[in-house]
């Protein structure tokens, strides 16, 4: 049996979900982005430099990073669901003053607490691309 894609509810939350991130990301909301992570040794991140493995991993790099996470412009932005709580978001980015295409997926799961992320993903593009 396949799930269903885009279920309108489902589809509505995770959206607003990954509003939220976008937001504390760009506003440094370390609380609020851990609280938009699976808090679990099972969730990871591999960005542009790193590879994380676990909720503290991730806590401890974004604590370490001066100022955060460099600005960006978000180019183009998928979501898709699976069923009730199973949802993905991928995204095209151009952080400011940057020419290089960057990228980040997300795998997203509904928990008791709400839609988080359970794996993540970041990388750019090398120039020219």
């Amino acid at each position: 049996m396949s799930a269903e894609l885009n279920l309108p509810g489902p589809l509505s939350e995770l959206t607003e979900a990954c509003d939220a991130y976008e937001a504390a990301l760009m506003e440094n909301d370390l609380a609020r982005l851990d609280g938009l992570f699976w808090d679990s040794p099972m969730t990871l991140r591999y960005g542009v430099g790193e590879n994380l493995y676990g909720i503290s991993e991730i806590r401890d790099f974004r604590k370490g990073r001066t100022g955060g996470s460099p600005q960006r412009d978000v180019l183009r932005r998928e979501i898709v669901t699976f069923g009730e709580d199973l949802g993905i978001c991928n995204l095209e980015f151009r952080r400011q003053g940057g020419d290089r295409i960057g990228r980040q997926s997300q795998t997203w799961m509904k928990t008791e607490h709400g839609w988080r992320v359970v794996s993540a993903h970041v990388s750019l593009m090398q120039d020219g691309s």
